[in-house]
């Protein structure tokens, strides 16, 4: 594991992944080392296409660049209970306050006749694609695909740096997970906005997520020694780990608020992937967490939350938090 020049966050060649056990082990400790200092690692030696990752940034951009009729063509609402589209700057709320951006929900592309979308069951169903670029579609499934591969790469990862065998998280609890990917836009800030947050401080809701940025900066990482940037790294990917994999190691592995400010004078675009549990999975404390030890840090935390009183299935916990994200959206 190394610390760039450039960040405090580290970077970790996870081509190890590929190999045997013991280069396997030697990513899971480097990994395990900044779950617990720092909530945060840059992963390269990845294998994700470049070009696919350029093929997604090119259409991104010819998309955002649309008028906002043309956007709102495939809008949220019309998406209904599956949660996927586009919404404009300004709906997204975080901690209660408008963010400074827009973008596109993007989830598993399921048929009308998948069971779970036969009943109705929430963020299960199609995606909404726009109709130009018209290849956005067949990138954006193509990159989902290799992005889940890496995730199950980094939760085989993340097992082993727990004592735990390579498959535990992915028998348990990710199997079939919950996959949530997301397109954002942060248009250049006008005079006004350029002190306002794109995105105010907050801890991710999930296990891990998994980020593409562009070159225009405005990622920044809450440390133990204060904010630090997380600037663009070229070819890596910015991983973190969130709220429910905090409660799953007993406050072990913490998740660390993070927050963006489009700084650059130029639209910024980022690409988060939520690599999740399976809708209905009931999740609980790992078995290596002392459950005597497990304190309530809440007054810690920046939206006063105690993340080890949750309970329930992983589905009950995200819609809770969505409500607080979309409250005029088509969940209920």
């Amino acid at each position: 594991m190394e610390v760039s020049a450039q960040t405090q966050v580290p970077v970790i060649d996870i081509s190890g992944l590929s190999g045997g056990r013991d280069s396997k082990l030697d990513v899971a400790r480097a990994i395990g080392k900044a779950c617990r200092e720092v909530g945060f690692f840059y992963a390269s030696g990845h294998g994700v296409s470049v070009e696919l990752q350029e093929k997604m940034m090119a259409l991104s951009q010819l998309f955002f660049a649309q008028s906002h009729e043309i956007k709102m063509r495939i809008a949220m609402a019309k998406g209904g209970r599956a949660w996927r589209g586009f919404f404009p700057v300004g709906m997204e709320l975080t901690a209660g306050l408008p963010d400074i951006k827009e973008g596109i929900y993007f989830g598993q592309e399921l048929s009308d006749k998948h069971p779970a979308v036969l009943v109705g069951k929430p963020m299960h169903g199609a995606n909404l694609f726009p109709e130009e670029p018209r290849d956005l579609r067949d990138v954006v499934l193509t990159y989902m695909n290799e992005i889940t591969a890496l995730g199950h790469a980094l939760m085989g990862a993340l097992s082993l740096s727990l004592g735990l065998e390579e498959s535990y998280f992915h028998d348990r609890y990710t199997k079939d997970p919950l996959l949530l990917f997301r397109i954002f836009h942060y248009p250049a800030p006008t005079v006004k906005q350029q002190q306002l947050w794109g995105v105010g401080e907050h801890t991710d809701y999930g296990v891990l997520t998994i980020l593409k940025q562009d070159d225009c900066g405005g990622l920044e990482v809450k440390t133990k020694a204060g904010w630090v940037a997380a600037p663009p790294i070229e070819n890596t990917f910015v991983c973190n780990i969130g709220d429910m994999l905090d409660r799953m190691t007993g406050g072990l592995y913490k998740s660390t608020p993070h927050r963006v400010r489009n700084a650059s004078g130029r639209n910024r675009l980022s690409f988060p992937f939520f690599f999740d549990p399976g809708f209905d999975t009931l999740v609980q404390p790992l078995p290596v967490v002392d459950r005597d030890t497990i304190t309530d840090d809440s007054q810690e935390r920046w939206d006063k939350a105690n993340v080890h009183a949750v309970s329930g299935t992983y589905g009950e916990y995200i819609l809770e938090k969505v409500r607080k994200v979309f409250p005029d959206g088509p969940i209920d």
